[in-house]
């Protein structure tokens, strides 16, 4: 099994993770592409002392960049939806 912090890289924290975090009670991650859902599971549970309920993933593709004539591809990467127990919650910003 690997390290907590080699499965989450970090939190996403975007308009639509947060509007999520507070009607859905879910979390968005950022994970590496090797991560299953039960790996992320237990890293959350552990990390952030909570109890998770769902885990869904999806995969991104890199984009096509271009500079110049050279053509190349930025990294894909991968993300997780994390659902949360009634009444958990995860703060990211609790003392701002």
């Amino acid at each position: 099994m690997k390290e907590l912090f080699q499965v989450i890289q970090s939190p996403l924290i975007t308009e639509k993770g947060t509007l999520l975090a507070e009607d859905g009670n879910q979390v968005l991650f950022r994970v590496p592409k090797g991560a299953n859902k039960a790996e992320i599971r237990s890293a959350v549970e552990k990390l952030f002392d909570v109890k998770v309920t769902k885990v869904r993933t999806l995969n991104y593709l890199g984009k096509t960049r271009r500079v110049g004539r050279v053509v190349g591809r930025r990294p894909g990467w991968k993300k997780a939806y994390v659902t949360l127990a009634e009444g958990q919650r995860i703060d990211f910003f609790e003392g701002a």
